[in-house]
């Protein structure tokens, strides 16, 4: 079945590769990404020629995640021209690395805003729809560092992303009497391969950064990050993470896997979702909600 997809975040890395990946599964795919007549000019022409190449449905669409107004035009359009919306996948965020005491409020607050208030405002554009269809699709990108091993000088983005974690969690016992369908993809760390750690935000007070970097955590960085690469396998490929996400779509409706772990350095993160998933599972039959761990089929 030929499903319309719109993925956020889908300029590079994940992104990119699950949109690639999707489109040519067969999949209409909208690749949200911001700036399309400016700084990513170049990579909606170059998804325009690749598309045109490869004989498959790939659209760039100008969707700033940040902003309510950006998503809602983006949605709208994709709906007016298909008069129905499939599958939406959360996959846009950023990282940022050094000290948590280093980061301001207001860095913690836009790397928030990026990785868990922009799933809001894509799904308050989008769902209307799904409900309305009563059927659909809801994926979400999130990371094996929400429950798994957390190294130092992640802080930030190991919070938000446990946010959009949790938000995803309650968002699937809700709309799944409206038939509409959850699966929570977690990728573990991929130290090669994506422009995570290469773009990467820096914190703003330098000055609490340097007293880090020159006291007794001054070797974290060096020792983190060599033995985050060193778990990591020779073959791991970012692309199974792309993979991961084409196969839950392609999977049918009501047999999809609620949660999928893609982690070569497997930093324990399966193990701890398994329990707290079955933990909520319990709880939800103990209070007479045990149908809401399933989408309910109304069309």
């Amino acid at each position: 079945m030929n499903n319309i997809i719109v993925i956020t975040g889908a300029s590079s890395g994940f992104g990119l590769m699950t949109a690639h990946a999707l489109a040519h599964a067969g999949h209409t795919v909208y690749a949200g990404m911001r700036e399309t007549t400016g700084r990513n000019a170049p990579r909606v022409a170059g998804m325009r020629q690749y598309a045109s190449e490869q004989g498959i449905d790939l659209r760039a669409i100008e969707m700033d995640v940040a902003s309510q107004a950006s998503v809602d035009t983006a949605i709208a359009q994709v709906i007016a021209e298909h008069g129905r919306l499939d599958v939406v996948v959360h996959n846009a965020g950023h990282m940022s690395y050094g000290p948590a005491e280093a980061f301001t409020p207001e860095q913690f607050a836009a790397l928030y805003d990026v990785n868990v208030l922009s799933t809001q405002r894509v799904n308050r554009a989008a769902l209307p729809q799904l409900r309305k269809q009563g059927r659909g699709l809801v994926v979400w990108v999130s990371s094996s560092s929400t429950r798994g091993g957390t190294p130092p000088y992640l802080a930030p983005y190991f919070a938000a992303k446990a946010g959009m974690d949790a938000l995803a969690v309650s968002y699937a016992g809700e709309l799944a009497r409206w038939g509409i369908e959850t699966s929570i993809v977690v990728p573990g760390a991929f130290t090669q391969g994506t422009n995570h750690f290469a773009h990467a935000g820096a914190p703003a007070d330098e000055a609490v950064a340097k007293a880090y970097a020159d006291g007794p955590t001054s070797d974290f960085s060096e020792v983190a990050f060599k033995g985050l690469a060193a778990l990591e396998p020779a073959d791991a490929d970012p692309q199974s993470v792309a993979d991961a996400i084409v196969a839950v779509v392609d999977t049918p409706f009501g047999k999809r896997p609620f949660r999928v772990h893609i982690d070569p350095s497997q930093d324990g993160a399966e193990i701890v979702n398994g329990m707290a998933d079955r933990v909520r599972a319990e709880l939800l039959r103990r209070i007479g909600l045990e149908d809401i761990l399933h989408p309910r089929v109304l069309v």
